[in-house]
């Protein structure tokens, strides 16, 4: 029995010893990849930055040594030695040529002479960043010889036509209307300079009414073109982003399944707001955007779809339901007012009327994400389990405002952005519930967004990340411009309408209404694009006027609201007689 025993023992040992034998070997074949790999890198790496061309050029008023590699140009200022021997600090130059757009031959021309001319050297347009915007820059290279800078020029030209990212053929879209009708300026000065001196042609629709650009896009060939440029405001980006998808959906004919898109979308801010512009490039600039387009860049953004009684609707990057959604419409039945003071107008009757939404909410948690509760749930919240893999969360009460974005939605009025939780591809949105609460907290809640954070410390607000959200309206409520001004603070008190009727949804600045439940859903859509519109809700009326009615005494708030619009209807917006009214509303 010892000796059975002993090789029993001996077995488990024997078996643990080749077990650590397998996993010295895989260990050794992990290294040995992980150094032919890193070998690999490092002779790219050589080859990258082997010296390509060698030569002496003028910059400014001082010879240079200049060299080129495939990555770089260097350029080193040539100093004599001193008879002392004592040499000095020099400081050389580095361009990369990724940031290079265009090169050309510098002439001298006589008066009238449209070609030809004594060569001068070269000359090398490149994007400088400053922050979060891009520059055009120019380096100037000087040299007599026709010979040595040709040399240069078709090495130079070679190495740019080698970024396979960089657009050829573009199709532009600007629409004359937006904002106040400067896209076609913005194009001319700022865009097709740039595209002209970087070789892009391109082929310009100017959209002459909603929906233009979406039956273009249904029929023209996208095989022809490298990408689509969009010269406009946030309704014109959102048009050409849900064509885009649904010409990709139509290709695929997949009509169920949302398709990625097939070209890059480049975005030219010439909107009022640029929401999805300034989340993109950080920066609401044309020339920083034309830039991006020029050079290549592509940045992956997240996308939703819309739903509606299981018809699609639209594709979009927000949405607002609530606040949003009633200000929108209570602004576009002002069209004849200007930009400003329509916004103005709605913010200030809505918030005058605010009144909160009695619906059943619900959202599917994005996976690995975790909810960030603000404020504390009904009790009416319950877990419903449709599946072993999706677990719906639903909660039914009143909400002032329900928002939700896939993008950072950053615009002037919110630097830190309306939904500073989310990025641009992290595969998920971003839910903004606002609980029912008193006007005056609702006003702090919206004026910190122009501030750097706070606007979600409420026990009324929070926030979670989804992959999917229901909106299903339990009492529909109607936003009638009949409304009494002098009705009384309602809270908790929805006005009910008839069963069908319509409620008012803002979809990236857009105004959509619908009847029956909404279905936002995070699809895996990933749209390209070269590197909306709750933010009208912090413009420059709620800054000024609002900071006093705020302070005011909560007796007087009410009043001071019924002869904030009273004046704003009797007295065309002047906006000196409402601080003489607010200055006598304070005395009181």
């Amino acid at each position: 029995m010892s000796e059975l025993e002993a090789e029993a023992q001996r077995e488990p040992r024997d078996s643990s010893k080749k077990k650590k034998k397998k996993k010295k070997e895989k260990r050794r074949g992990s290294e040995e990849e992980e150094e032919e790999q890193e070998e690999q890198v490092e002779k790219e790496e050589e080859k990258s930055e082997s010296v390509l061309m060698r030569g002496i050029f003028k910059v400014g008023k001082k010879s240079h040594d200049v060299l080129l590699t495939r990555t770089r140009l260097t350029w080193t200022p040539i100093i004599p030695e001193s008879p002392t021997g004592e040499g000095s600090v020099v400081q050389a130059g580095v361009v990369l040529l990724q940031d290079v757009f265009a090169v050309k031959v510098k002439r001298r021309r006589m008066a009238g002479q449209q070609s030809g001319g004594a060569v001068l050297g070269l000359a090398l347009f490149h994007s400088r960043r400053r922050g979060r915007r891009l520059e055009e820059d120019t380096l100037h290279l000087h040299n007599a010889s026709a010979e040595h800078t040709h040399s240069w020029y078709n090495t130079l030209k070679e190495l740019l036509t080698g970024f396979s990212s960089r657009p050829r053929y573009v199709k532009v879209f600007i629409n004359p209307s937006s904002h106040k009708k400067e896209a076609v300026h913005i194009y001319r000065d700022h865009v097709a300079p740039l595209f002209k001196m970087a070789d892009i042609r391109t082929d310009i629709t100017v959209t002459d009414r909603k929906g233009h650009a979406l039956s273009v896009m249904k029929e023209c060939k996208l095989d022809e073109y490298d990408g689509v440029v969009c010269v406009g405001g946030d309704g014109s980006v959102a048009e050409l982003c849900h064509a885009l998808v649904l010409r990709a959906q139509l290709d695929a004919d997949s009509p169920e399944n949302p398709v990625r898109a097939a070209l890059p979308l480049g975005i030219i801010p010439a909107g009022s707001t640029d929401v999805v512009s300034c989340s993109v490039h950080g920066v609401r600039d044309p020339l920083t955007a034309a830039l991006h387009v020029v050079l290549g860049h592509v940045q992956q953004v997240d996308m939703c779809s819309f739903l509606s009684n299981g018809q699609l609707v639209r594709f979009g990057f927000s949405s607002m339901f609530g606040f949003g959604g009633r200000s929108l419409a209570r602004a576009e039945k002002k069209r004849w007012m200007s930009s400003s003071r329509r916004r103005e107008y709605a913010v200030v009757k809505t918030l005058a009327r605010l009144r909160p939404e009695d619906c059943q909410l619900s959202f599917l948690p994005a996976k690995g994400s975790e909810s960030s509760f603000f404020g504390q749930q009904d009790q009416g919240e319950e877990l419903d389990t449709e599946s072993a893999e999706e677990s719906w969360v639903t909660n039914q009460g009143l909400y002032l405002s329900i928002s939700i974005m896939s993008i950072p939605c950053l615009s002037p009025h919110a630097p830190q952005g309306l939904a500073p939780n989310t990025s641009l591809d992290n595969g998920s949105a971003s839910l903004i519930a606002v609980g029912n609460a008193s006007r005056s907290e609702f006003i702090k809640h919206l004026k910190r967004y122009s501030s750097s954070s706070g606007q979600f410390s409420f026990p009324f607000v929070e926030t979670h990340s989804v992959s999917a959200v229901k909106v299903r309206p339990r009492s529909l409520i109607g936003w009638s411009e009949e409304e009494s001004e002098d009705e009384g603070d309602s809270k908790n008190t929805p006005i009910i309408q008839s069963e069908g009727a319509a409620l008012p949804w803002n979809i990236d600045g857009e105004l959509v209404e619908m009847a029956h439940e909404v279905l936002i859903r995070w699809d895996q859509l990933s749209f390209r694009t070269g590197t909306q519109s709750t933010a009208e809700c912090m413009d420059l009326f709620e800054k000024h006027c609002y900071v006093k009615a705020r302070s005011a005494h909560p007796k007087h708030r009410r009043f001071l609201c019924g002869c904030l619009i009273r004046f704003f209807k009797c007295i065309c917006f002047k906006r000196i007689i409402f601080t003489d009214t607010l200055k006598q509303s304070d005395k009181q």
